[in-house]
């Protein structure tokens, strides 16, 4: 019986892999990849010759049983396109998956944007919340918003760069001009950007300057 490993790679920067996570993308037997054309560039930079297949948001249940399988032959390490697996993609069902048939899981730390983020916005860190992706429906993310409020800490979003403005319009919405918001972007990359200040400002910014 193999290991599944829980190797995270980089949110951008190719520098922010540790030592161990290439040791295991070296010797497991199978790569389950999120995006195996994202991944494959990370693996021909460091020279690692893996077998690499996929496990997305459209397989990720046809494609269960095929890892299974390959874990009774050997260890597997699953990585997203960036950052942990298991963070807003499917990697959690496949970890569910793994341990109800009694195979060992094996996290290994590394890149995260979300806490990345979180740690150089300015804003309290004694609690937070993640929240991952809000629904597209701004209804729905409203909703999503007005729930949030509820708890006394540091909120935590993705968004993509197209959707970022309504998301900010209804953080002000919802919890009003004056909270305070840092939007970051291109995280450990060249040109990597923060916007703190009132939710009001930050979202007049993503106006005039979108990402």
């Amino acid at each position: 019986m193999g290991v599944l490993y829980l190797v995270p790679t980089p949110i951008g920067n190719l520098e922010d892999i540790t030592l161990r996570a290439l040791r295991v993308l070296r010797e497991a037997r199978l790569i389950a990849a999120e995006d195996t054309r994202t991944t494959r560039v990370l693996l021909q930079h460091f020279d690692i010759r893996t077998p690499l297949t996929s496990y997305h948001e459209h397989n990720r249940l046809s494609k269960l049983d095929v890892l299974l399988d390959a874990l009774q032959a050997g260890d597997v390490a699953l990585v997203s396109d960036a950052g942990t697996p298991g963070i807003s993609d499917p990697g959690a069902e496949l970890v569910a998956a793994a341990l109800a048939h009694g195979v060992r899981v094996v996290p290994l730390p590394g890149a995260n944007a979300a806490l990345c983020a979180l740690v150089a916005a300015g804003l309290s860190t004694e609690r937070f919340a993640f929240l991952g992706f809000p629904p597209r429906k701004r209804t729905e993310r409203q909703a999503l918003l007005a729930q949030a409020a509820q708890f006394d800490g540091t909120l935590i979003l993705y968004e993509s760069p197209n959707r970022l403005h309504d998301l900010l319009l209804d953080v002000v919405a919802v919890l009003g001009a004056d909270r305070p918001v840092c939007a970051a972007r291109e995280l450990t990359k060249v040109y990597e950007e923060f916007q703190r200040g009132p939710a009001a400002a930050v979202a007049a910014h993503s106006a005039g300057a979108p990402p």
